[in-house]
């Protein structure tokens, strides 16, 4: 049987005591495609799942149902989310990959412990900032226009990158996280916006939430927002490539 994962966390989380191989059925829980969600034991760590067909379709409906499967599970346990898609062939399969990487899993487990993700969108509303997301048009030909263009967008965009660094580095000092995630985009209307995800530790939440309003007065400029806390997925380190799949 193939298994669509959800995400990997410890044995006892789901299991307690019971050292059973059987998939345990996870009450009142459901995944992709409405099927029932299991959890297989790998040694002291397990393997949320449900049961996958070559039929099922991965898309943006199979999306959501991923992330809310992973969020049920960090409410009681922490959690490894498995990037979406994931799909082992068969059951040894999946249990394979868990044995291979059971030394990082059970790293991540124990770094990540006690932890969780917290988002601030920062929108700069700094007008002059539009026309540094404005990329200049590169004519067809190669000439001093061309290499004149090619300098005017590498100014725009240090100007972006200085912005971004500037309000990151601010926010930062703000929040005090255990580590972070920043990227730049352009919004739809034309300004900058700061996607801001924070590692914190749950006991430190309230403190943290309580620091929006300082945020929102001290960005001047900036509407701010804060959502969370959320399964640490920026922050689970990168899996060992060709192991997921069989």
């Amino acid at each position: 049987m193939a298994w669509y994962a959800y995400c990997i966390t410890e044995q006892q989380a789901f299991h307690g005591s019971s050292r059973a191989r059987k998939p345990l059925t996870i009450e009142h829980l459901t995944g992709i495609r409405g099927k029932q969600v299991f959890s297989c034991a790998c040694g002291d760590l397990a393997v949320i799942v449900s049961d996958f067909n070559e039929t099922d379709e991965i898309d943006q409906g199979a999306a959501r149902d991923h992330a809310r499967v992973v969020s049920e599970c960090f409410r009681a346990a922490t959690v490894l989310p498995f990037r979406f898609g994931t799909v082992f062939a068969t059951d040894q399969a999946l249990r394979r990959a868990v044995r291979v990487n059971r030394r990082l899993f059970l790293e991540e487990v124990g770094r990540l412990r006690g932890k969780a993700e917290m988002h601030i969108k920062v929108t700069v509303k700094d007008g002059s900032l539009r026309e540094a997301f404005t990329e200049v048009a590169l004519p067809q030909s190669v000439g001093s226009e061309y290499l004149s263009c090619l300098r005017q967008n590498a100014v725009r965009y240090r100007e972006r990158q200085t912005k971004a660094r500037a309000v990151s580095v601010q926010v930062n000092k703000m929040f005090s996280p255990l580590q972070e995630e920043v990227s730049c985009r352009k919004a739809d209307d034309g300004a900058m916006q700061l996607d801001i995800a924070h590692l914190i530790e749950h006991k430190n939440l309230d403190k943290y939430q309580n620091k929006l309003q300082l945020a929102a007065r001290q960005l001047k400029d900036c509407d701010v927002a804060l959502s969370g806390p959320w399964p640490p997925y920026h922050f689970v380190a990168k899996l060992p490539s060709g192991k997921l799949r069989d």
